[in-house]
């Protein structure tokens, strides 16, 4: 297939490239240009943001499929759904547990909780602002799947809702050194009174599921996390293990917490994904290898 990848330059991003490469896929990257593509890759340079940049540089160009991993907005999503409507034969974003920010279900929540229908879709808001983007993450995916589930003419588009991903010596997050830190010093680590559990991924495990849903048929959004939700607990004894010290936990009522640790129960529910034939590992396979990616032996 000829498959155009937006964004994917790091993390499960550069994993998912490898992964179609290897499957004897044709690869196009298009960026801004501050980093480059693999070598043998086409690399086409345009601001995602830039309208007029997207359709210049796409000229004469169609798609099997393309894969969206740097859509944040409802006004980058409106901008697709024009540039590449007519231009490829299924749309794949990369989405986030986060749409689910408003829910708090001590069951699992399907991808039908979500009632994309019912999102109010505002374009309006500062988008164009990278703190006021990055506050409102969860909100501005969601109203970019609304954008794609309610756009006409129809749109052959799916949402993956990646739950938190955990491992790589690239994670760039920085939150699992934000425990390490913490536990090998022993000092407090905040923490909600009632601490709920959540969903998770390994980062070579998100890579491939996406890349398994570049070459499936289905269409709409579909959860994506490994089975076994992971409690804080859980996470900070794998990295006790690893690098020694202590974990201390210190309950709060209010105010910043750590992250990986969460008030609201919104777990995700990967029933869909099975139904479809992807299967998932359980966490308790991988915790321990990505920890040890992460962090390092001794942190180092």
């Amino acid at each position: 297939m000829d498959i155009l990848v937006i964004g994917g330059n790091r993390y499960f991003g550069k994993r998912l490239i490898a992964l179609l490469r290897e499957s004897g896929h044709r690869i196009t990257v298009l960026n801004r240009g501050s980093s480059g593509a693999p070598e043998g890759i086409e690399h086409l340079v345009a601001d995602r943001d830039d309208e007029s940049a997207l359709e210049s540089v796409l000229a004469g160009r169609s798609f099997d499929v393309v894969v969206d991993q740097v859509c944040y907005t409802p006004r980058q999503a409106e901008i697709a759904r024009r540039v590449f409507g007519t231009r490829t034969g299924r749309y794949v974003m990369t989405s986030t547990v986060e749409v689910y920010g408003y829910e708090d279900s001590a069951a699992p929540v399907a991808e039908s909780v979500l009632d994309l229908a019912s999102v109010t879709v505002d374009t309006g808001l500062a988008w164009d602002d990278p703190e006021f983007r990055e506050e409102h993450y969860g909100e501005g995916k969601r109203q970019a799947e609304a954008v794609f589930a309610a756009g006409r003419p129809p749109f052959a588009w799916t949402s993956v809702r990646v739950a938190h991903v955990l491992g790589g010596d690239d994670d760039f997050t920085g939150r699992l050194d934000h425990y390490a830190r913490r536990i090998r010093a022993g000092e407090p680590i905040a923490v909600p009174v009632v601490n709920r559990p959540a969903t998770y991924v390994y980062v070579e495990e998100i890579a491939r599921f996406l890349a398994w849903t570049v070459e499936a048929e289905f269409t709409g959004p579909v959860n994506a996390h490994s089975h076994g939700p992971l409690t804080t607990a859980d996470i900070c004894a794998e990295i006790e293990k690893r690098v020694g010290g202590r974990t201390v936990f210190q309950e709060v009522e209010v105010g910043e917490v750590s992250p990986f640790s969460f008030v609201r129960s919104y777990g995700m529910d990967n029933s869909r994904a099975t139904r479809l034939g992807y299967s998932f590992s359980h966490s308790r396979e991988w915790l321990a290898r990505a920890v040890a990616e992460t962090v390092g032996r001794g942190g180092e």
